[in-house]
């Protein structure tokens, strides 16, 4: 099952150095039935955009519990990333949301298919995404228009072979 495994560059650093990576929680992002059910949509090319927009969403909160955890001052770019990775034994948690898994293991290397990251311009609306994302998750108007700024840029593709380089760019 292709799944979306939401990360921030820090995260990416320890799978290159590490060669796989834990998802938080075993937190993922999938085309699961359920999201399949709740989109009137049978293509899987977009219903994959949905998985990966959800998962992006949860990087913005992996990059919230990072910037806190470094005092406010971020030690790496501040960029939403996710990772699409092959892996077996993925469970739906529609009982979550529609689109969640969990991962029973860690990801190796040679199962990330590719990895999509913000570019540089997203950086200024993923700051402030980063102080609103609670209050936009208990539906401030206000902050969700903040939150829908930052997720309008585009993550950027990148196969795995260019993981290395990107992070050394970064």
């Amino acid at each position: 099952m292709r799944v979306f495994v939401p990360v921030t560059i820090r995260m990416l650093q320890g799978l290159v150095a590490d060669g796989e990576l834990r998802a938080r929680s075993g937190t993922a992002f999938a085309v699961t039935p359920a999201l399949r059910e709740a989109y009137t949509s049978d293509d899987d090319d977009e219903l994959a955009d949905v998985a990966i927009r959800e998962a992006a969403r949860a990087s913005l909160r992996l990059l919230a519990a990072e910037l806190d955890a470094d005092a406010g001052e971020p030690a790496f770019p501040v960029r939403r990333a996710v990772l699409a990775a092959d892996v077996d034994g993925a469970k739906p948690r529609p009982d979550l949301d529609d689109a969640v898994v969990r991962l029973d293991g860690p990801i190796a290397m040679r199962q990330v298919a590719s990895v999509h990251v913000d570019l540089s311009d997203a950086e200024e609306s993923l700051l402030r995404a980063v102080e609103v994302i609670d209050a936009a998750d208990l539906g401030d108007e206000d902050a969700e228009f903040v939150l829908g700024d930052a997720e309008d840029h585009e993550l950027a593709w990148y196969a795995t072979q260019e993981l290395p380089f990107l992070l050394e760019l970064l």
